[in-house]
């Protein structure tokens, strides 16, 4: 079902109106959609044995999921994590190679 359906829905409970096959096909052609009969008839009959405002309120106390990563901002910091971990290497080749380069001069004059 299409969201917009529940939108209207959740706006007629919010104005304190009656969820009904006209009301809801009224909000839905106000909002430029031309609706489903068959749809917006079977909302209204699975929203009459549900008490909305209970489901509103376990839905806010449900927790908050993490921000879902898109795969392209994933690759973007795998990317970036593998740049940091080769310099990171880079550095640690340098400082070895300079220690080594001590050690050996040290040789020289030891």
């Amino acid at each position: 079902m299409g969201m917009e359906y529940v939108y209207a829905a959740l706006m007629l409970h919010e104005l304190g109106k009656p969820i009904e096959e006209e009301a809801l096909s009224a909000v839905l052609k106000a909002a430029g959609v031309e609706p489903d009969e068959a749809r917006v008839k079977q909302l209204v009959e699975s929203l009459s044995e549900v008490d909305i405002d209970e489901v509103i309120s376990s839905a806010a106390a449900a927790p908050v999921a993490a921000p879902v990563v898109s795969a392209a901002e994933a690759k973007a910091e795998e990317k970036e994590k593998g740049k940091e971990e080769e310099e990171a290497k880079e550095k640690e080749k340098e400082k070895e190679e300079e220690e080594a380069a001590i050690a050996g001069l040290g040789a020289l004059f030891g």
